[in-house]
């Protein structure tokens, strides 16, 4: 049963040094099938960085795609998010280069999901509460989210490229 085009998701570019940006349009490209042609525009959180978005639609578990793609330049900030569909979690990738890369699952509504095996090994190696908080944010991508937020504010506002997996 095929799956083809069954899900969306948006690739955020955070901040790339304009001579990766052709590489980055590449990767996405050749992830989806589809000639993807960005519209990059200024980072104003990081003078002399590009920032573009494109919205993606092909098969469950695409995002996990674009992520591994384009992670082969440790510069570039990024977050890739995937929407649910039918009997697939939605799923959430963060990259920024201090911090690699973080993955989660999220619901219909966009919150992220923790497991319970996830929950469970972290009680049993938590030494007090404090430690418990620290790893339930880390769980939830805090330190990511931290790490993006000043470049996701910066990008308000920034013209979004739609792009569809044909074949």
């Amino acid at each position: 049963m095929s799956t083809r085009g069954n899900t969306q998701g948006v690739v955020y570019v955070h901040s790339s040094p304009s001579a990766v940006c052709p590489h980055v349009e590449w990767a996405i490209s050749g992830t989806l099938g589809v000639r993807a042609e960005l519209k990059w525009t200024a980072q104003a959180a990081a003078p002399g960085q590009l920032r573009a978005e494109c919205a993606w639609t092909a098969d469950a578990g695409t995002g996990g795609k674009l992520a591994g793609a384009l992670r082969a330049w440790p510069m570039i900030r990024f977050e890739v998010t995937e929407e649910p569909s039918a009997g697939v979690d939605g799923e959430r990738f963060c990259y920024a280069p201090t911090l690699g890369l973080w993955h989660a699952r999220t619901s219909a509504n966009g919150d992220i999901v923790v497991g319970e095996d996830q929950l469970r090994t972290l009680a049993a190696s938590a030494r007090a509460g404090e430690s418990f908080a620290y790893g339930v944010d880390e769980l939830l991508g805090a330190s990511w989210d931290e790490a993006l937020e000043p470049f996701r504010r910066a990008g308000d506002g920034a013209p979004v490229t739609w792009l569809h997996r044909v074949g």
